[in-house]
């Protein structure tokens, strides 16, 4: 009988580390998380790829811009 192979975690690390732009919970996860639209993920994701990290430094980017500068005190 043959053994069994062992199941490793690592496609699951790689699958978060990635946002499937047309998959619906995964576009409300990050406009939960970041507050933006899902237009804007979508198209944050569309720009930059797919990669989770680079997405989401695109959209906070964003968010600085939209608030602009703080005055200083």
């Amino acid at each position: 009988m043959a053994k069994k192979a062992k199941k490793s975690t690592r496609g699951r690390k790689q699958d978060r580390a990635r946002v499937a732009g047309g998959q619906d919970y995964e576009v409300r996860y990050e406009v939960r998380k970041t507050g933006k639209s899902a237009a804007s993920v979508k198209k944050a994701v569309k720009k930059v790829g797919n990669s989770r990290k680079r997405a989401e430094r695109r959209l906070g980017s964003a968010l600085k811009r939209s608030l602009g500068r703080t005055p200083s005190k």
